[in-house]
């Protein structure tokens, strides 16, 4: 059966495609694919494997032949799941492929905030440390997280594996209800609570039209001012600008942020053009390790294998 892989570019170029090869003798791999190409570089394919290329009912019907869709990420958003159902298509995402690199982020980056450690670093850089009159040099903020309350929104395969670990810091842990519903289930504590009580608060929910602009002015004002933000799901759960305003008006202490609303953000964004050291901005990489990467080409090859059987 011919296959096609739409957008590589977006696994990098440093993994193991032997078994996928082997399954699929005639793929077809193209770096990345531009929505004017999608239906040209399909053709005949049955099999179409990619990441965020979109896959529409145009698609579909100008490519009869497609059987199965594979997708390299856990979201399906980019696929018209509707019409892949109406036309017989199968659709398969992958998840937990990436929960480990992702944990380790969330946990870097707090460290890092949390011990000031750019700080320090920039300190040495710049001689402060060789003119100081003692051994050590402690002139900003180190905070042990077993002294913090963690707070997750959204507690899906991630902010479970981010919860593990909390709890090896020996930091005590609340778990938002879940946005837009009005029951508190037990175990839980409402959106309102856990900002007045975390100390840090990591974001794992979905975007949709429930959360999207979760984390906005009111939200920044309701936290505590010694808090940290950390985003490492979707940029469009917080309003960059809000966010900006927020770390430099002292509303909370630091952020994370991993994601933006605009990826790659071609048009700008507020938190680009902020110049405080408070702020931690990376392009979407929590989840990129090269072990989960590979986990997540091994799952796409299973689901293909399973799909051919």
């Amino acid at each position: 059966m011919k296959a096609v892989l739409l957008d590589w570019d977006t696994m990098g170029p440093d993994l193991d495609l032997g078994e996928m090869r082997a399954l699929l003798p005639s793929l077809e791999i193209y770096g990345d694919t531009t929505p004017s190409q999608t239906i040209e570089r399909i053709g005949d394919a049955g099999i179409v494997l990619g990441n965020k290329v979109g896959l529409t009912a145009e698609v579909f019907a100008a490519c009869p032949s497609i059987r199965f869709i594979g997708l390299t990420a856990t979201g399906t958003d980019n696929v018209d799941i509707e019409a892949a159902r109406e036309r017989g298509i199968a659709v398969a995402n992958i998840r937990a492929y990436c929960t480990q690199s992702v944990v380790e982020h969330v946990f870097g980056c707090l460290l890092n905030l949390t011990h000031s450690l750019g700080r320090y670093a920039s300190d040495v850089r710049n001689g402060a440390w060789s003119q100081a009159e003692n051994f050590c040099l402690i002139t900003h903020p180190i905070h042990e997280l077993s002294a913090m309350t963690l707070g997750l929104v959204g507690y899906g395969e991630l902010a479970r594996g981010v919860e593990n670990i909390a709890r090896a810091f020996n930091m005590a842990v609340l778990i938002a209800a879940r946005a837009g519903s009005e029951d508190i289930p037990e175990g839980r504590v409402s959106l309102n609570e856990l900002l007045a009580r975390a100390d840090v608060i990591s974001l794992h929910c979905p975007l949709n039209d429930t959360t999207r602009g979760l984390f906005g002015a009111d939200e920044f004002r309701k936290m505590k001012d010694s808090a940290v933000l950390i985003n490492t799901a979707r940029g469009g759960l917080v309003d960059s600008q809000a966010l900006a305003d927020a770390l430099r008006n002292g509303d909370i202490a630091a952020a994370a942020i991993d994601v933006l609303p605009q990826e790659p953000p071609v048009a700008g964004d507020p938190l680009l053009d902020y110049e405080g050291d408070n702020l931690i901005v990376t392009p979407h990489i929590a989840w990129g390790t090269l072990q989960a990467r590979q986990n997540a080409i091994d799952e796409l090859t299973a689901n293909v294998r399973a799909f051919l059987e």
